[in-house]
């Protein structure tokens, strides 16, 4: 099978086409064909080999060449000895550790989810990392109730997104960062207020404090040290006492304890109840994600994908096809 491989670490120009053996299933597992996958930020520090001198290194112990990519849709051709909630057929979204970037992927079961004919393999392929990091981020992690305030940081990227729709659909008061041309996109998702972070201090802006804050802004001066940063302590201080301040791009181990406010860094861990939540929203429209380009499965698709996503004002996702390159007919109800 085909596979689209990191060869050596740097330019998205080491990126090779290669033949790979289809893998082999355990019991736990379906094989899926994918149609669809997108990158998500690891993935382009994994490119780099950023990661690798970053706090998390000691979880990325790779050999190259690697695969990289987390996100899945598709149809399934197979299915372990104790796989009882998928068969043969049916198309579904999930994740994987790593390694999607090829024509067969092996998934554990509850790392999966069934998704309808009304949604597009190349939306389906955009939301796993992205949906799930929202969805934990504000209901696990951070208990977001009705009629709280949050301000959301990077609302018109991946996870900033996902994360301002399902904020304001459960009746929060959404305060979003995001560059002047993003505004409108980041309004059109149901953020209550944007704010320019270029050109004026967000903090200075919010004029009551907040109950929570989603960090999903990754910070380049800070990461590989496992801090906070100036935008963490900003963050901080627009928190109101016994507030919650969850992180998906601060890595530390620590953080600091004032003001009863309650911090941390998480991963996404991911489920098939949270996977099937996630799908509910997106087929009753609750959920859109927004598809910003559609790029071939191939070395050059990849190539151009990710130089696309690793420049300004990014939207959403960025996603691989097996199919259509036309961005038009894939693109999220909610578009900028």
């Amino acid at each position: 099978m085909k596979a689209i491989a990191l060869t050596r670490y740097g330019k998205p120009e080491t990126l090779e086409e290669l033949e790979m053996p289809i893998p082999a299933l355990t019991d736990t597992q379906a094989l899926v064909e994918m149609r669809a996958s997108s990158i998500n930020p690891a993935d382009s520090l994994m490119r780099s080999g950023a990661i690798l001198q970053g706090p998390m290194a000691e979880k990325y112990q790779v050999q190259l060449p690697i695969v990289l990519g987390f996100d899945v849709a598709g149809v399934v051709k197979q299915v372990g000895a104790k796989v009882r909630h998928f068969k043969p057929g049916d198309r579904v979204m999930g994740i994987v550790p790593m390694g999607s970037y090829k024509d067969y992927v092996a998934v554990e079961e509850d790392h999966l989810a069934v998704i309808p004919e009304s949604l597009s393999f190349e939306e389906a392929g955009a939301a796993p990392a992205v949906a799930l990091t929202a969805w934990q981020a504000l209901f696990e992690h951070g208990n977001l109730q009705p009629g709280q305030r949050i301000l959301i940081q990077a609302g018109a990227g991946g996870v900033g997104h996902a994360a301002v729709q399902l904020a304001k659909q459960h009746g929060a008061y959404v305060i979003a960062t995001a560059r002047d041309d993003n505004h409108d996109f980041v309004k059109g998702l149901g953020a209550d207020e944007v704010i320019d972070y270029t050109k004026a201090d967000f903090a200075a802006q919010i004029a009551k404090p907040v109950d929570i804050v989603l960090d999903t802004a990754m910070n380049p001066s800070t990461f590989g040290t496992a801090g906070l940063g100036p935008i963490g302590e900003k963050n901080y201080s627009v928190i109101k006492d016994a507030g919650t301040y969850v992180s998906v791009v601060a890595f530390a181990s620590q953080f600091p304890q004032v003001r009863d406010i309650e911090a941390h860094f998480f991963e996404a861990q991911p489920n098939r109840a949270d996977f099937e939540a996630i799908v509910r929203h997106m087929r009753e429209n609750k959920l859109n994600i927004h598809v910003e380009e559609v790029y071939s499965f191939s070395a050059q698709g990849l190539y151009q994908a990710y130089r696309k996503s690793e420049g300004q004002s990014k939207r959403g996702k960025i996603v691989i096809s097996r199919g259509s390159t036309s961005v038009a007919d894939t693109r999220g109800k909610v578009d900028g």
